[in-house]
């Protein structure tokens, strides 16, 4: 009994991982970009400087901005410069302006000037990408969220098909084909299978109005009151058309600095500008805490400074939710702590693309005599190279349009994405044409040359490389040049692995075809 469940969890394992491994594959690598969000963004708008960090001069100068360029609109938005972001950024509500009716501005820290950024999504791309798979709303999210379910019955099933995982973790077989393989596929799972745990189940409690909506609706019958309610959020004031100066923001900003010394503050909203009746809310830090707090808000009378409220404590339910959501996303952590969440982002998408490999494998080389695949295999094995080493060039893609398609391109940033995306179908065309080896082999040279080459593109078109961002201290920067380089060298270690010619199979094996030690040199 005992073995028939273990052999059912172990076909459960094998057969979800292949159905749904492109697409994890895909969901894990730019999940894993988007730990470094910000400071993907900040190399893809060179143009925004950075700047000793100074809260109270850049409130005030957000403050002059949207006096004098948006005075007409009710709501103000504004986002501080921090660490890992240079720009002081600010917005406001304007039904003829910007998408979706609002205006975004970048402006320099120092000066308060406007910023003329190229157009880019930088890393707000991959992270969205990461739960809306470029699709529209819900159908993305959706999709992502069974996915991440997925991912956690993968694990779940894992740890029942391997019953000695853990004396395997301590065994590694180079150049054994498929064993090899395996052994790498054990020990990296169990090395970060508590923080695949934590990821793959957070998610699901981030989706949890999606994945359970049933007591939402019948207590609140839309979504919106829902959130309006867990998040703390009030309705602004009617205006009451009484003019009334807005104090400054830099007063208020002190004001919570007494309440909670050293607090920073993330995001802070305008509301009635100009008015009697308006509104100031500063909101901390989400870098300050692991969980979201909803108590850490603060809203004051815009005409007078008075406190009018704080955010409300937590339950014990919402503390473990929103520290759940807190974990996944890492916005709390800080430089060593966000590169080892990167570090086990790219663990759990070798785990993927491992097994991956294996499935293929194994079935490689039950046809290890045939001159070709079987159509089923030779398209999964097309399906693989496009999605592992497709998915990286595109990538790579993405960032080389964004240094080389003109700065005032209109729709720039959406040319960035489709660039992605062309690259990305031009992999698969590629793998379907060449034969597997060399197809893995030709896609990871390109991108070994695409990524390692970066430094240069950014240093010849924006004059930021290396010898000014190191010295500068401009270490988003230069990490990106860094990492982007160390990238492009681990795909030329893995592209000579491949464009070598194959081991022979066995020892005593009948002499194989050309076209079959190419197929089955893969492993």
């Amino acid at each position: 009994m005992k073995e028939g469940f273990r052999q059912a969890m172990a076909w459960l394992h094998t057969w979800t991982g292949l159905i749904f491994g492109w697409l994890l594959f895909a969901i894990f690598l730019t999940g894993t970009l988007s730990y470094f969000k910000d400071e993907v963004s900040h190399w893809a708008q060179p143009e925004v400087r950075r700047h000793a960090l100074d809260p109270i001069a850049s409130l005030g100068l957000a403050q002059r901005y949207l006096e004098s360029n948006a005075a007409h609109s009710g709501s103000w938005m504004i986002r501080l410069p921090s660490e890992r972001d240079a720009a002081l950024n600010v917005g406001w509500r304007d039904p003829e302006g910007g998408r979706r009716g609002f205006v975004r501005k970048d402006l320099d820290a120092q000066s308060g000037q406007p910023v003329e950024a190229r157009d880019s999504r930088g890393g707000e791309f991959f992270y969205r990408f990461h739960f809306e798979l470029q699709m529209p709303y819900p159908w993305g999210r959706w999709l992502s969220t069974l996915c991440a379910f997925i991912m956690l019955l993968g694990l779940v099933t894992g740890i029942i098909t391997h019953k000695k995982i853990f004396k395997e973790f301590f065994t590694f077989r180079p150049g054994k084909g498929q064993r090899s393989w395996l052994d790498g596929h054990n020990a990296i799972g169990v090395l970060v299978l508590p923080f695949h745990l934590m990821i793959s189940y957070s998610s699901l409690v981030l989706f949890m109005y999606m994945v359970m909506p049933a007591s939402i609706m019948a207590s609140y019958g839309n979504t919106g009151d829902y959130f309006n309610d867990l998040f703390g959020r009030d309705e602004a004031p009617k205006v009451a058309n009484v003019a009334a100066p807005l104090v400054p923001l830099a007063s208020l900003y002190a004001k919570v600095q007494a309440q909670v010394p050293g607090a920073r503050m993330g995001f802070i909203q305008v509301q009635n500008a100009g008015d009697r009746n308006a509104r100031v809310t500063l909101t901390q830090s989400s870098a300050d805490n692991v969980p979201y707090k909803r108590s850490a808000n603060w809203t004051f009378d815009g005409a007078t400074g008075e406190l009018l409220k704080q955010g409300a404590a937590e339950s014990a339910t919402m503390m473990t939710s929103f520290s759940f959501a807190g974990l996944h996303m890492g916005n709390y952590a800080g430089p060593w702590l966000r590169w080892l969440y990167f570090t086990f982002g790219l663990a759990g998408t070798a785990v993927i693309g491992t097994g991956l490999v294996m499935w293929l494998g194994k079935r490689q080389l039950k046809h290890a005599k045939s001159e070709r695949l079987p159509g089923e295999l030779r398209l999964v094995e097309v399906l693989n190279i496009a999605s592992m080493s497709g998915l990286i060039l595109a990538v790579a893609g993405f960032f080389w349009a964004n240094r080389l398609l003109p700065v005032a391109l209109q729709g720039r940033a959406d040319w960035e994405v489709s660039t992605f995306f062309l690259v990305w179908l031009a992999s698969l065309l590629h793998a379907a044409l060449r034969p597997g080896r060399k197809a893995w082999g030709e896609q990871l040279a390109l991108g070994a040359v695409a990524f390692a080459l970066l430094p240069v593109l950014n240093a010849l078109s924006t004059g930021q490389g290396l010898n000014i961002s190191v010295p500068a201290g401009d270490w988003a920067m230069a990490g990106f040049d860094l990492t982007a380089l160390a990238c492009g060298l681990f795909l030329a270690w893995a592209a000579s692995k491949m464009l070598r010619a194959p081991k022979p199979v066995a020892k005593h094996a009948p002499r194989a075809s050309k076209a079959t030690a190419e197929r089955v040199g893969v492993l």
